[in-house]
């Protein structure tokens, strides 16, 4: 019996390891080399500019599963601590990033605005799209 519960645990911890998924924050071809920490702030909106450029960062809706990856795994916030955030940072007169509906509208984004900066999963990147980078869950 013992032998049994330990093959079906290993056999979960396999399974969950098999379906972690990678996602990546990516680019417009003009933006190069940017640290987490500048990343982090952009979405924030405490900076918008690479050399001297407004950058526009997109997000998905509130409850996508990247997005909730995202806020987790590369701000490190939970969504009542970045709800809480966004709430006084509109006092401020500071607005969050623009909500896209999907990836695909995120890579049709990056693709037309140049200094946009989006995340989406690693397979839906394409060679015309700069990795900046990369977390999983």
């Amino acid at each position: 019996m013992k032998k049994f519960f330990l093959m079906i645990t290993l056999l979960i911890v396999i399974s969950v390891e098999l379906s972690a998924q990678e996602y990546a924050i990516v680019s417009s071809k003009k933006i190069n080399d940017i640290s987490l920490g500048q990343l982090k702030a952009i979405f924030l909106k405490k900076n918008s500019y690479i050399e001297d450029k407004k950058v526009i960062p997109l997000n998905l809706s509130s409850r996508n599963k990247i997005r909730m990856s995202f806020e987790k795994n590369v701000l490190h916030m939970s969504f009542a601590k970045l709800k809480s955030y966004w709430t006084k940072q509109h006092y401020l007169g500071h607005r969050p990033p623009i909500t896209m509906k999907s990836e695909k509208s995120i890579k049709a984004f990056l693709h037309k605005v140049e200094y946009s900066i989006g995340y989406m999963k690693i397979e839906n990147v394409d060679k015309d799209l700069n990795i900046l980078y990369k977390w999983s869950d």
